[in-house]
C-alpha cells in the first residue's frame, strides 16, 4: 500500500491519482496519522448487445419485395464494362 500525506494530494495530486488509477490502495496521513484510504473502483465491464438487424428487417418486410434484386438491376444498368 501506498502512502501520501495531505500536502502530497495538494501538491502531487496527479501522481497519487496515478497510483489509484494503476490499482494501488493509497494510505492518506495527516500529521502522522492515518486520515484515509483511498482505493481504485472496481467497474464492471459492460457487455454491448448489438441489436439483430436482421430480426428487425424480417418483422417489418417480411415477404420479400417485389421485382428484380438490386445486384441484378446494377449488372444490367453497367452493361459491358
Amino acid at each position: 500500500m501506498k502512502v501520501a500525506t495531505v500536502a502530497d494530494l495538494r501538491n502531487h495530486f496527479a501522481r497519487v491519482s496515478q497510483w489509484i488509477e494503476d490499482g494501488e490502495k493509497v494510505e492518506i496521513r495527516k500529521r502522522g496519522k492515518v486520515f484515509a484510504t483511498l482505493s481504485p473502483v472496481k467497474r464492471k465491464k459492460q457487455k454491448v448487445e448489438w441489436p439483430d438487424l436482421m430480426a428487425r428487417l424480417q418483422k417489418h418486410f417480411p415477404k420479400p419485395l417485389p421485382g428484380k434484386p438490386l445486384s441484378e438491376i446494377l449488372d444490367e444498368s453497367r452493361g459491358d464494362r
